[in-house]
């Protein structure tokens, strides 16, 4: 399986797969949001775009488009090919500068770069069906208080990830009670007791306890029985994107 990943122009903003360090998890003196697996995970299930300058964008609070300014150490001609504000009412338009082709059946979700908060914007959602479409897509981001906010080159705009969407409407949720299944729920009051015991013993300053700091069985993919899952990851590398030959 692949996904086409069409440059307009010559020169386009860099693809490159999401990475899961942050700089808000680096933060914490033991880097403790690293233990949280699908933190990282979300982080690194999807490729970034890239922006390709520096950016400031300003918003006075107005609804027309020039209520909008962009300023950037590039020229203003590379700001106008990447970044804009179409929609207008504080909306900030970004253009990927590519046209992505996925197999049938499959779409593109596009979003912000998870866990990656950013003060005063907020990425707008979209779920595109790149199975058929023959034009680009662009990544929105809405301004939530008049004022400034920047984005660095390198940095990432968007996020995308592929989702084989129509299947999901064939997804029936069913509500059931805990009760009706008794191994998992046997499972679910062996992790409850550990869980409660070893919070417990943290809060005492237990030594075990102080010097473990956290229990591993998400990360090891195991239940508090020592039931191991049947397929589990805790890193996730996907391909750099790479030229195509021709005819390919």
């Amino acid at each position: 399986m692949q996904l086409d990943c069409y440059r307009i122009y010559s020169v386009a903003p860099q693809i490159v797969p999401g990475r899961s360090r942050r700089e808000w998890m680096d933060a914490f003196t033991d880097r403790h949001p690293y233990r949280c697996l699908p933190l990282t995970m979300a982080n690194s299930t999807g490729w970034e775009i890239l922006c390709p300058i520096d950016i400031e964008i300003e918003w006075n609070g107005g609804e027309l488009a020039e209520a909008i300014q962009f300023r950037s150490s590039a020229s203003e001609a590379e700001i106008a090919s990447f970044a804009g504000s179409h929609f207008r009412r504080g909306i900030v338009t970004f253009h990927t500068g590519h046209l992505f082709r996925t197999p049938p059946g499959w779409a593109v979700w596009c979003n912000g770069a998870p866990n990656w908060p950013k003060d005063g914007i907020y990425p707008l959602s979209g779920l595109i069906e790149t199975d058929w479409l023959p034009f680009p897509f662009t990544m929105n981001w809405q301004m939530t208080r008049p004022g400034k906010v920047r984005f660095e080159k390198d940095e990432p705009f968007c996020f995308i990830t592929l989702v084989e969407h129509d299947k999901l409407e064939t997804v029936q949720p069913q509500l059931r009670m805990l009760d009706d299944d008794e191994k998992l729920k046997e499972e679910f009051e062996a992790w409850k007791v550990s869980r409660t015991d070893f919070n417990r013993r943290l809060e005492d300053q237990e030594a075990e306890a102080m010097r473990t700091r956290w229990q591993r069985h998400y990360m090891r993919g195991e239940s508090a029985t020592g039931s191991a899952a049947d397929a589990h990851k805790t890193k996730r590398r996907l391909p750099h994107p790479v030229e195509a030959k021709k005819g390919e």
